[in-house]
């Protein structure tokens, strides 16, 4: 399914342990489907919210016991039980693509702070729970990465996000757009003026000092996990030095991982 996509981080990498990467691969399968349904192709927004709500039923009978024919689901349910996965985090991720399919502004950084809260945070908690070391204090510094990283493809794809929908989605703040001078208009004209570079420095900024404040986690957890943290760090801390590198100018150059980049990411998450 991936092999469709662009991700800047692959899934059940060859970094996880075997025995684990059914269990991941198989949630990736449940968000990047239900994800779909969101965002792609042309169906209507009735339709994607009835996908997604026929996914709800699906958790809901997973609560119940109940039996279920549903592809996605025969594969997700044993490892529900198995690792005891909370739903509510599946249900999470739904309530946020649901989000996506009628929301395409937020009006600030905490607005957008509660969707990252739902639509990245959970797939980190989700691998923790995997690994039987969802701490408090892991479960924090998790929530830090996987929102940095939910940022970070906010700003690459600002470029790209502006011409889906009828009115474009802008995941900028808007009050932080109105604070930097830099309008909807703005946007959808592509031009990467002196006050949009700013605005997206500043952004950047914010999305680094996340990461960071989660990155300790990578050291702290031992064997593989901590690995596959330490270069997903990595790989979102370089995506946002290629912003940079770019002067901001994400409509013209989005930042993508290359070749060039994965030994440099890999030899940063070899050095705990």
């Amino acid at each position: 399914m991936a092999v469709d996509h662009y991700e800047n981080f692959p899934v059940a990498s060859i970094l996880l342990p075997a025995p684990l990467r059914p269990a991941v691969a198989a949630i990736y399968a449940f968000a990047r489907s239900a994800d779909d349904f969101a965002d792609e192709g042309d169906l209507p927004a009735a339709e994607r919210q009835r996908l997604l709500a026929e996914y709800q039923l699906e958790l809901d009978r997973i609560a119940r016991d109940e039996p279920t024919d549903h592809p996605i689901f025969l594969s997700l349910r044993p490892h529900i039980a198995h690792f005891q996965l909370p739903l509510q985090l599946f249900r999470d991720l739904l309530d946020a693509f649901s989000q996506d399919v009628v929301k395409d502004r937020y009006a600030s950084f905490d607005e957008l702070m509660d969707y990252c809260r739902r639509s990245a945070n959970p797939v980190g908690r989700l691998l923790l729970h995997l690994f039987d070391a969802a701490t408090p204090e892991n479960l924090r510094r998790s929530d830090d990465i996987c929102s940095a990283l939910q940022l970070i493809n906010h700003w690459q794809d600002a470029g790209i996000d502006i011409a889906k929908g009828k009115n474009g989605r802008i995941y900028l703040p808007q009050d932080d757009m109105a604070r930097f001078n830099v309008t909807d208009a703005m946007l959808g004209s592509r031009l990467a003026s002196a006050d949009f570079r700013a605005l997206l420095r500043f952004q950047v900024d914010r999305a680094r000092t996340l990461m960071l404040s989660g990155a300790s986690l990578g050291n702290d957890l031992s064997g593989r996990i901590g690995l596959e943290i330490r270069a997903i760090v990595a790989g979102g801390l370089r995506i946002l030095d290629k912003i940079e590198a770019v002067e901001y100018d994400v409509f013209n150059h989005r930042p993508v991982l290359g070749a060039l980049d994965w030994p440099r990411i890999l030899f940063k998450a070899a050095l705990p």
